[in-house]
């Protein structure tokens, strides 16, 4: 596209720290950046948000099992 870091962090009035943050993986797009993107770019702001759940769900995937072990079913409880 040929806009800078920098040039998109004042056009959507962030500071410049938060999109290079987002842009190497270490923040994740909230809400309100889904509708400074959408915005920015012409796009929907629901295209940013699914695409920041799309990514949770993806890093989630490798502790999916781990997380569900603990759980109980509502099943259990009915049955006790």
């Amino acid at each position: 596209m040929g806009i800078s870091q920098n040039a998109m962090a004042r056009a959507i009035g962030v500071p410049p720290r938060a999109i290079n943050e987002i842009v190497l993986g270490k923040r994740a797009i909230s809400a309100v950046m889904s509708i400074r993107f959408g915005q920015f770019f012409s796009q929907s702001e629901n295209f940013w948000h699914g695409l920041q759940v799309e990514c949770d769900f993806r890093a989630l995937a490798k502790k999916r099992a781990k997380i569900i072990s603990k759980i109980r079913p509502a099943t259990q409880l009915l049955a006790a």
